[in-house]
């Protein structure tokens, strides 16, 4: 290398003269001549000689010129002249022999003291043209030999470089993973909580649906809000208990609500008020045994607002075969019943008080019938609806063995019930027994035989779906009848005489003891001319009639005495 820079134009030649004040070098053409006489040989004298200075006096003077030249760095970038004539060597600095050791180094290091470091020396740069390439530093003496191969470079490949993606990858999936399964883990725990909260409004709404949930009404049962109580299906059968012994009769309605799966038996004392086809005030038990079947229902109807489908007559002595048919029944008994058949007073009672006695036919049809002495009614009517809902606990829940069990009994039933349609009711209604969902309520009756506006929401508006129509009542005069003459017959026959008479019967009861003259009373003056007639339609004296306390609901109240003559009525 000499102090010549090729600038690459032509054959124009710079050499460095020195730096500005801001240290950017300065340079200056070199003439031809010298040009000519500057040339380089690597390959002369003993192998590569260099002398980028041959001959000092030749250079023209400069003003910055010392004495001493700096030899430039060569860029590689322009291509050395080669001159094969020797050239003197320049002093202090030898000739550079890779060869061997009396070859010159041209940064400094002599042959016999080994390699030199090399001095750090500014490249000379010329404008319009890129600097030179940096050569590679020399290892200085004694210091380590380092070599380019033995670093590692960040931009180039690292032999762990495949370690480091696979603990990446392996971190990404495991994060991945674990994002997963907390995915996974929140969707099934919103799956269970979903699972569960269906469960639990199935649940209330099943309880619902079948009226059990504690704190609603019977109206609210099953379908209660969502269908009112009149637009339930109900199927609805009268049944008629005649007691061919002792006389007398019970009535119950047999109701099957299908909307609300709920089966019941409404119990309708004698003394319940009906209007009669003529227009004029009966009870109960009065259209029974006048009207019979038919007209009894549709009075029913009337009164009550329901559609009964069918009337069925029982009579005590299918009542007894329909209870060993079944194969006798278990109920809670309220009191010892006698045996009608004994004939000494004492015996053991036929039927005993008590919790699941068993009873059979006999048994059934005596405590169903018995009503004792100075019971109302309704006592024996209670009595009546145990009987019958242990029956249908006992009878078989399918409707082909039911019609069976009916038709076992070969009795004659209405027109308007056949066996099969009879079977099939029972069997539905023998199943909601067997399951819990059956219950027996009585129809409250005012003493004038009336409904009352509680007794219309409780029974004939929940259970039947329908609306209480008593008659009016200023229709009829209504009497209360209670007996004192110790024949308990009387109080019937004093009945039939009252209502063929156009009053409305209202029962009274049995007194608790016997009195020797009967008494009429009424409470205002415009019920007096009313007592006096009904005195006179019970063979009654007239000075029997006087003012007093009258029960509730009546016009007139009656206490019947030994003087009583029910032949002369």
């Amino acid at each position: 290398m000499n102090d010549r820079y090729d600038a690459g134009y032509g054959s124009d030649q710079y050499e460095l003269v020195g730096y500005d004040e801001y240290g950017q070098p300065v340079y200056r053409p070199i003439p031809a001549q010298q040009q000519q006489q500057q040339t380089y040989d690597p390959y002369a004298g003993q192998g590569y000689g260099y002398d980028p200075y041959p001959d000092a006096g030749r250079h023209p003077a400069s003003p910055y010129d010392t004495g001493q030249h700096t030899p430039p760095y060569d860029t590689g970038q322009q291509a050395p002249v080669h001159d094969t004539a020797q050239q003197p060597p320049t002093p202090g600095y030898a000739p550079y022999d890779a060869a061997g050791p009396t070859g010159h180094d041209p940064y400094g290091q002599t042959a016999t003291g080994g390699r030199r470091p090399r001095v750090a020396e500014q490249t000379a740069h010329i404008p319009q043209q890129a600097g030179p390439a940096e050569e590679p530093a020399e290892p200085r003496q004694g210091a380590p030999d380092y070599r380019t191969e033995q670093f590692a470079f960040v931009e180039e490949p690292d032999g762990d470089s495949e370690d480091v993606i696979d603990w990446l990858n392996f971190t990404e999936n495991r994060t991945e993973r674990r994002e997963e399964a907390k995915r996974r883990a929140r969707s099934r725990t919103i799956a269970l909580v979903v699972v569960l909260a269906l469960v639990a409004v199935g649940g209330v709404g099943y309880l619902w649906y079948a009226g059990k949930l504690p704190g609603l009404s019977s109206s609210a049962a099953k379908g209660g809000t969502a269908t009112s109580a009149a637009a339930q299906k109900r199927d609805v059968v009268v049944v008629h208990l005649h007691n061919t012994g002792g006389g007398g009769t019970s009535t119950a309605l047999l109701v099957d609500n299908t909307t609300t799966k709920q089966g019941s038996t409404v119990l309708l004392p004698n003394s319940l008020a009906l209007t009669a086809d003529d227009g004029t005030t009966t009870t109960l038990a009065k259209s029974v045994d006048d009207d019979g079947s038919s007209g009894t229902r549709d009075q029913l109807d009337t009164v009550l607002g329901t559609n009964i489908e069918g009337t069925w007559r029982l009579d005590t002595p299918y009542l007894q075969n329909l209870v060993e048919l079944v194969g006798n029944i278990d109920i809670d008994t309220n009191t010892d019943v006698p045996d009608p058949d004994a004939k000494k007073k004492g015996e053991e009672p036929l039927v005993r008080k008590g919790k699941d006695q068993t009873l059979g036919g006999k048994a059934a049809v005596a405590y169903a019938t018995y009503r004792a002495s100075g019971e109302a009614q309704n006592a024996q009517l209670e009595r009546f609806g145990q009987v019958m809902q242990g029956v249908l606990r006992k009878l078989s829940s399918d409707p082909a063995a039911a019609t069976v069990t009916v038709q076992t009994l070969a009795q004659i039933l209405d027109p308007s019930l056949t066996d099969k349609d009879l079977g099939t009711f029972l069997a539905k209604l023998a199943d909601l027994a067997k399951g819990g969902d059956y219950k027996t309520a009585l129809l409250p009756v005012q003493n004038d035989g009336t409904l009352s506006a509680q007794t219309s929401s409780s029974v004939v508006k929940d259970i039947l779906g329908g609306t209480a129509k008593s008659p009016s009542a200023g229709s009829a005069v209504r009497v209360s009848v209670q007996n004192a003459t110790g024949v308990k017959d009387n109080t019937e026959k004093a009945r039939v005489v009252l209502v063929n008479g156009g009053y409305t019967f209202l029962e009274g009861g049995t007194a608790s003891g016997t009195r020797a003259t009967s008494q009429v009373l009424y409470s205002g003056a415009a019920d007096k001319e009313n007592a006096t007639e009904v005195a006179k339609t019970l063979g009654l004296d007239a000075k029997d009639v006087a003012k007093g306390a009258v029960g509730s609901g009546a016009d007139v109240s009656v206490v019947l005495g030994q003087d009583y003559k029910p032949s002369s009525s």
